[in-house]
């Protein structure tokens, strides 16, 4: 199977909800393959389908004047944040042709970022009762998800060089007690970001059992299945 990767840059998170809507509509008419969409935002909060308002800790008035938008989403989870120096990454996948399990799907991406972050040294794994990825305590990739007819949207946010003191404007996920952390913050050094997305897209490949396509390598789709209705997920 075929994957297709696509790098934006730095786009606005409306922009990313335009890109996402027009990819799976044509993944489920069968008019592309599976895609990978890596990507940063500037500066926004999202609040997933289950959101707790009271995790925001300042008014979205406030956090506009300090240079973050706030969106409301179809995601599953609470509230997060994006911004420069995180991986953001949006799979438009097929579950139909991997398997049409969310479960899975949620275990699988975590499965990526634990092996990325392996050769920086980092013992990353996961915690009982919460999705993403984890170093102890803190959160190192963020997830949320939305499945509809068996083709996802959403994804996840892989703090890279974030800065994290945006977090401390909400609790992150709705999750109190619990921290956030970065690859720069773990390793106490800015991190490539080029590197970081080639190593990603290898083990997501190699995860998920797909051929990466680079931008420009146009793979043939393959047809739309019939599926149920929309699920979510998050962490």
């Amino acid at each position: 199977m075929i994957c297709q990767v696509e790098l934006p840059g730095v786009i606005g998170y409306r922009e990313g909800l335009r890109l996402q809507h027009e990819r799976v509509l044509a993944r489920k008419a069968g008019t592309i393959a599976d895609t990978l969409l890596l990507l940063e935002h500037p500066p926004v909060y999202t609040l997933g389908r289950n959101a707790n308002h009271e995790n925001i800790l300042f008014s979205p008035e406030r956090l506009r004047s300090l240079g973050a938008e706030v969106f409301e989403t179809d995601r599953g989870g609470d509230v997060t944040y994006h911004g420069p120096g995180q991986l953001v990454g949006y799979p438009i996948l097929d579950l139909t042709r991997h398997q049409k399990d969310l479960s899975w799907y949620m275990h699988s991406l975590e499965e990526v970022f634990i092996r990325v972050a392996h050769p920086f040294g980092i013992q990353a794994g996961r915690l009982a009762g919460a999705r993403g990825v984890w170093v102890g305590n803190d959160k190192l990739v963020a997830m949320g998800v939305h499945v509809s007819r068996w083709v996802t949207s959403h994804g996840f946010a892989f703090n890279v060089n974030t800065d994290l003191r945006f977090f401390d404007w909400i609790v992150p996920c709705g999750l109190h007690g619990k921290g956030v952390t970065s690859l720069e913050k773990l390793l106490g050094r800015p991190v490539s970001m080029e590197a970081v997305t080639e190593s990603v897209i290898r083990h997501f490949g190699d995860v998920f059992g797909v051929e990466m396509k680079p931008p420009g390598q146009q793979p043939a789709a393959s047809g739309p299945q019939a599926s149920p209705a929309p699920l979510q997920s998050s962490g």
